[in-house]
């Protein structure tokens, strides 16, 4: 099941704002096709402020069937869903997050496979991950994404006599800056790491650099791989070197994600940790001067260094009454008319490689959506943590390293013991990984 702690933060999502989870029904369209009604559950407004708007405009002008939509909160997104369908009274269409949030579903049973359903090089321009495919079919469409990034002021490397338009490429040239920084008066590195997700992000952009596919993650919980070996805890042992040399700002065990990430752009921080629907609120609050930055390379995996984007999505429930209607109306969301409207309506990107990037004026932002989003990248690799790795070892680790209470060869053990726990407990979802792994050991 879903914890909410883990999306927890989504609701106050900071440079968007924050709307309350309505749970609400929208307006559906008029019934012109009185034969094909589809129910929608979805999600989202709460991150992405405009995305009702869009919605409500699609389903008003849809004329092939009757749509109604309910916006869910953010506490029972899975559960609302999986208890329906588990009573057979599932919606058609329901939104989904990605990796482990809806593949537990997947392996209930209770979505459809797209394919032959959705029209393929809708699936395909959508950019639903590998994190959706299971048994070699894939059970998402992608509907907005979420790059995620590093990012630095711009004035702040300046100050510190570095170039602002040449940001750290290596861990050597990191450390390079963050002393540079530090010698200058500048806190040079961090966050806020209170709530525990600036410890998820870390990872997200750590761990990939020593691995060679999303399918070794999984073998590391599966127990095929071992998180005592150095190149699966040399993230951590990176953090701790972070702490160690002075660098992560002082304050950061005492402030949440956004207050954290709030800092670089009020230029109070050199180097940070962002999510892409925050660039274009940051920019403007920086006066512009802000750059952004993959994580600086030190491992030798093949995933090292290439640019991370997670995406929201809609599929298709196994108790859909007519799943080529549910089907044709999620092709109708990727239409270039509704693709412009979901611009229009969130100023933000939809996920769909074929979205004409010129409507995107601020420079920053249209090269960080050609780079993360239509360049090659990888999944969050945090979507494949069983939910109990991530409260017991994902999340305490960075906290306990950044407080200066725990090694990152001590993190490396924690995790390794928190594994092997999860499969004492689960042997059957170890199974479940171990035929996942397949899937997500393909080319990305």
């Amino acid at each position: 099941m879903k914890d909410i702690s883990r999306r927890g933060f989504l609701k106050t999502t900071a440079g968007l704002g924050a709307g309350a989870a309505l749970g609400a029904m929208l307006p559906s369209a008029p019934a012109l096709a009185a034969d094909k009604t589809l129910d929608m559950w979805w999600w989202g407004e709460q991150e992405l402020p405009g995305l009702q708007a869009f919605v409500n405009s699609s389903i008003a002008g849809y004329k092939e069937a009757t749509v109604k939509a309910m916006l869910q909160d953010t506490a029972v997104v899975i559960s609302q869903f999986q208890t329906a369908a588990a009573a057979g009274n599932a919606p058609d269409i329901q939104y989904l997050w990605n990796g482990i949030n809806h593949m537990e579903s997947v392996w209930f049973g209770y979505l459809r496979e797209l394919d032959g359903l959705v029209n393929a090089d809708v699936v395909t321009a959508s950019n639903p991950t590998r994190l959706s495919h299971f048994g070699g079919h894939v059970y998402r469409v992608g509907w907005y994404p979420l790059p995620m990034l590093w990012v630095y002021n711009k004035k702040l490397f300046e100050q510190a006599k570095l170039d602002p338009n040449a940001p750290p490429a290596t861990w050597e040239a990191l450390l390079d800056a963050c002393e540079k920084l530090k010698s200058a008066g500048v806190e040079a590195i961090g966050g806020g790491i209170q709530d525990g997700y600036w410890s998820e992000w870390y990872i997200s952009h750590a761990l990939p650099q020593n691995l060679d596919s999303l399918g070794e993650a999984v073998e590391l919980f599966i127990g095929d791989k071992d998180f005592r070996d150095p190149k699966y805890h040399e993230h951590w042992v990176k953090l701790e070197e972070l702490k160690t040399r002075g660098f992560l700002n002082k304050d950061m065990s005492s402030l949440e994600l956004y207050p954290g990430i709030d800092l670089v752009a009020a230029g109070k921080l050199g180097i940070g940790q962002t999510i892409g629907t925050r660039l274009p609120a940051d920019l403007k609050t920086a006066d512009g001067q802000l750059g952004i930055m993959t994580m600086p390379l030190y491992g030798k995996g093949k995933l090292a260094g290439v640019p991370l984007l997670d995406v929201q999505g809609l599929g298709i429930s196994a108790n859909a009454k007519d799943p080529k209607a549910a089907a044709a109306f999620l092709e109708y969301l990727h239409s270039p008319e509704r693709l412009k409207a979901f611009w229009d309506a969130t100023g933000w990107i939809p996920s769909n490689k074929n979205f004409d990037t010129s409507v995107i004026k601020n420079d920053t932002v249209r090269a960080m959506w050609e780079k993360w989003g239509l360049g090659q990248n990888i999944s969050n690799v945090t979507n494949v943590m069983p939910g109990q790795f991530y409260e017991r070892a994902a999340i305490p680790t960075g906290q306990q390293i950044v407080q200066g209470s725990m090694t990152g060869e001590q993190a490396g053990e924690l995790a390794a013991q928190t594994a092997k726990e999860w499969r004492d407990f689960n042997p059957d979802l170890v199974e479940k990984y171990r035929k996942w792994a397949v899937d997500l050991s393909s080319p990305t």
